[in-house]
């Protein structure tokens, strides 16, 4: 967005803030409950966990008993009488640390650090200082191709408003600024550790385990997480869950870094599972040969760049067939992880490169290229990527998966896997898929006898949408042809129960960055509605979308399922030849896409 309309957006933020601050208080809702049915721990918990134990009572933290966090606040109170009032990161190298003092002398970056009303300081925070990737740069920073440039981010807790700066070492400058409303960028290891030194100390938390738990202990402690009905959702405050592991639960310490406490603990059942083995990191190789640079792909009339990035998974751009260009790009952005229909609360996972990432699940071998085989013929190959966790298939650790599929006759389909296991047998997995045509082109949905155009940015509910007779509900059609989309439905031979996405359309502006560079976390691991980020992309007065550059977002919806005989999006250990395996339940989603011949009418 440009700067003028990002900045008009924020001055609505603070105008929105001040109007709310002058209702009369209300009380915080019950920010501890006792887990639904299904979820309470019950006599199938080891002896020293009680029932009792799973209702907190949120509490002032002691901040003599929590020294990193008695020093952090410490910090931000001096960050607040500072002309330019951001925390700075610390533990930075010489280029993170220039990359840094160059966005913090552009006014254009730190003015969101002060009301644009009165001046008041917002109480903001650098979070990240990343070199930039190939698929982090766009029109205004093309001098990144060449030049060492950084991203610096920047968090503004008062308004949860995410801020970037791309910063060109060479030239000493701001080549541009990108802001996200109500987005979260990923935490620092600061952060990382005042998360666990809050959930390791709660009195609730030790009551629940039974005894003090050590840091180490925890996973999914960078995660950011949300829990209805309390300031992490109502509030937009920032909040991550460090998960304890035992026996066949887990238990979840759901942690407010805005306020610096403890907002309520939640057990999920994850059932028993051996771990089998970690899996070796192989870092720097993937990070030299593929999160660094682009690599070129032409097959079966295909040709494409494929990049790993640092929080949107495995990335294509300028993809062409048959010479004519097809996708501008396309990626994973989140996995939104909802653990409870009731409670509203989970995760909100990135998937990434393992190095100057807070991807939570990484990729640790590098892409491949296989044939796909069907009936014996080849018919087409995948470019595929997995994610796993380190300790995976433990509870609370996750394995995701790409597949970019190219098929000979013009079809395509973006594939996105959970391999579970996850952290709870009652998860629903939403991953957030972002597609930017690269021709101008008009998108149109099946109203039941005719192809109705869409005039204006939206979105849709797939299963509230009628499909022609050949299982269409959409059609994005350009000078080029086109293509018809079909959502899975189980029908596609790979083991899916089908997907029941939304779909949104939204104008592509190519001269501002919307999307085109690596994202933060842009919409709440929780929501069941429509609210899964990319309706922040439509304007209040939606934009016209005929005959337009677009972008189209596909947020599948799979529900888990550890029932014997039926699982699903699932994962357990299994005895064979008198040792230990993992065996997997895999839930894949994705649409086709089915080309349309270019002289085809309405």
């Amino acid at each position: 967005m440009t700067q003028r309309r990002m900045f008009t957006i924020f001055l609505g933020l603070t105008l929105l803030l001040a109007a709310c601050q002058q209702r009369p208080a209300q009380q915080s809702a019950a920010t501890a409950t006792t887990p639904p049915p299904g979820n309470t721990p019950s006599s199938t918990l080891p002896p020293t966990i009680s029932e009792e134990a799973v209702v907190v009572a949120r509490a002032t933290p002691n901040l003599d008993e929590l020294p990193l966090l008695a020093a952090h606040l410490a910090r931000v109170d001096e960050s607040l009488q500072d002309s330019i009032p951001v925390l700075q990161l610390e533990g930075l190298d010489d280029e993170q640390r220039q990359a840094q003092s160059i966005a913090l002398s552009d006014q254009s970056f730190w003015r969101y650090a002060r009301d644009p009303q009165t001046d008041a300081p917002f109480r903001t925070e650098i979070m990240g200082v990343y070199p930039m990737r190939a698929s982090d740069i766009t029109d205004k920073s093309s001098a990144c191709s060449t030049n060492p440039c950084y991203r610096v981010e920047m968090y503004n807790y008062a308004l949860n408003f995410y801020l970037a700066a791309v910063v060109d070492l060479r030239q000493g400058k701001v080549l541009d600024v990108i802001g996200y409303e109500n987005a979260q960028p990923d935490i620092p290891q600061s952060l990382t550790d005042i998360a666990l030194e809050i959930a390791v100390h709660a009195p609730e938390v030790q009551e629940a385990l039974g005894y003090t738990p050590e840091t180490s202990e925890a996973v999914m402690a960078n995660t950011k997480t949300a829990l209805n009905n309390t300031v992490c959702e109502r509030s937009r405050h920032l909040c991550v869950a460090p998960t304890f592991v035992v026996g066949m639960w887990a238990l979840w310490a759901i942690v407010d870094l805005t306020d610096g406490s403890l907002v309520g603990v939640r057990w999920t059942e994850v059932g028993s599972l051996r771990e089998i083995t970690e899996k070796e990191l192989q870092n720097e190789a993937i990070m030299r040969h593929y999160c660094q640079q682009n690599t070129a792909l032409e097959q079966d009339g295909w040709s494409l760049n494929y990049t790993l990035t640092s929080s949107d998974g495995l990335r294509i751009s300028e993809v062409t067939y048959q010479g004519q260009p097809i996708f501008d790009s396309v990626k994973l952005v989140d996995w939104h992880v909802s653990y409870s229909a009731e409670d509203g609360f989970g995760y909100s996972d990135a998937v990434g490169c393992p190095v100057f990432s807070q991807a939570a699940v990484i990729a640790v071998e590098p892409p491949t290229v296989e044939p796909i085989v069907e009936a014996g013929e080849v018919v087409g190959f995948a470019l595929a990527q997995d994610f796993w966790s380190e300790l995976w298939p433990l509870p609370c650790n996750y394995f995701y998966a790409q597949r970019y599929e190219f098929y000979k006759d013009g079809r395509f389909r973006p594939v996105a896997i959970n391999n579970g296991r996850g952290c709870g047998d009652d998860g629903t997995y939403r991953p957030v898929t972002r597609i930017a045509l690269a021709a101008d082109s008009t998108f149109s949905q099946w109203n039941g006898t005719d192809w109705q155009p869409w005039t204006q940015e939206g979105w849709q509910l797939v299963s509230e949408v009628p499909a022609n007779d050949d299982g269409f509900p959409f059609q994005i059609r350009s000078a080029a042809g086109g293509f018809s989309i079909e959502p899975s439905t189980g029908q596609f031979g790979d083991g899916g129960r089908g997907d029941n996405p939304y779909v949104y359309v939204t104008r592509h502006h190519t001269d501002v960055d919307e999307g085109d560079s690596d994202m933060p976390t842009i919409g709440p691991c929780c929501n069941a509605d429509y609210q899964q980020g990319p309706e922040r992309f439509i304007d209040a007065t939606p934009e016209d979308i005929t005959d337009s550059p677009l972008v189209v977002w596909y947020v599948a919806q799979v529900h888990n399922d550890d029932t014997p005989g039926s699982e699903y999006c699932w994962a357990e250990s299994v005895l064979e030849d008198g040792v230990y395996v993992s065996k997997q339940y895999p839930c894949p989603s994705g649409p086709m896409f089915v080309p349309l011949a270019a002289d085809t009418t309405p």
